[in-house]
């Protein structure tokens, strides 16, 4: 009998071949020559008769079930066995990374200021370069106790010979905390504006990054994959020609007709929709005081309402003339 027909023939236990089995087991015999005895057969349900081949005499069903779970269990058995050896097989492919790949992850997340500050000035050590974007928040509070490590860390790299490069928005140009900071460190350290920059990004020697892992600053990842960093810099450095300097000698923005270069960095967010709170967000002010550079524009424009202001905007030219 094929070791393969009992599980073939289960899934065939049709109510035919049941009623059959039943019949036989009522009568004692079947006839060899009916239609559904080779499946009986198969199945083990049956048996040729020792004293006439022409008969099928029906095996106990206790029997039976005994044999069909038997056999039920060895086509597990093996089909766990055939797994083993595919896995076996297929082992050799599926090799894990190399120790030094295991040892030196690309991407490492840190919690709370503090680890932050420390896994950073540790990047710090030897460092010959930094750069930085360093965005305003508002629920930031400026403290100089907070900042004076960082001072004499960046002050550290500046001893060696090393250079700083820092990124700001333009609302930061004038900013009493950031004075407090440039006051205290000499060497190649230049810092410069632009309307708009990216979140927070610290870059040491374009080999490690700092950058955010959540809407506030006391999650970060340090990134060192080459690929990564290398765009990250790339990104600051275009930003950086794009930017204009703040320190250490600060260039002038142009007024053009009687509109600042900061209203029309707010005027070009109010032609796309923004609110009040995006505009003051992206440009690193206050809600209120994006809010009176907003009376300030609608007053030199002539606006009466905030739909007649995005149309005057349109109309003037300033975001053509700041181009």
């Amino acid at each position: 009998m094929n070791g393969d027909a009992p599980h073939e023939g289960t899934d065939a236990l049709r109510a035919e071949a049941l009623d059959l089995y039943a019949r036989a087991l009522d009568e004692g015999h079947l006839p060899a020559s009916d239609a559904q005895a080779p499946l009986l057969l198969d199945l083990g349900l049956l048996r040729p008769a020792q004293d006439d081949p022409a008969r099928l005499e029906p095996v106990a069903p206790h029997h039976a079930l005994h044999r069909l779970l038997r056999a039920s269990e060895d086509r597990v058995a093996e089909k766990r066995r055939r797994q083993e050896r595919l896995a076996k097989t297929l082992a050799p492919l599926l090799r894990a990374p190399e120790p030094e790949e295991q040892g030196s992850p690309s991407v490492t997340r840190h919690n709370g200021m503090e680890r932050i500050g420390r896994v950073i000035g540790e990047a710090m050590t030897d460092a010959t370069e930094l750069l930085a974007v360093q965005p305003y928040r508002s629920y930031v509070r400026f403290d100089p106790a907070v900042h004076e490590p960082a001072v004499r860390r960046d002050q550290a790299l500046l001893d060696r010979g090393g250079r700083i490069r820092a990124l700001y928005q333009h609302t930061l140009r004038h900013a009493p905390s950031l004075a407090w900071r440039y006051e205290r460190l000499s060497g190649d350290v230049e810092a410069r504006s632009l309307d708009e920059i990216t979140d927070r990004l610290v870059i040491v020697d374009r080999e490690v990054a700092f950058i955010p892992a959540g809407p506030e600053r006391a999650t970060a990842l340090e990134v060192r994959h080459p690929a990564i960093v290398t765009f990250l810099a790339t990104t600051f450095d275009r930003l950086w020609r794009l930017a204009t300097p703040m320190y250490p000698e600060a260039d002038q923005q142009p007024t053009l007709n009687g509109v600042t270069p900061r209203q029309r960095a707010i005027a070009a967010l109010l032609v796309e929709g923004h609110t009040d709170a995006v505009i003051a967000d992206r440009l690193g002010m206050n809600i209120r005081t994006a809010r009176e550079h907003i009376a300030k524009l609608a007053a030199v424009l002539g606006s009466g309402s905030r739909a007649q202001l995005g149309y005057l905007i349109g109309q003037s030219g300033i975001l053509d003339q700041g181009e």
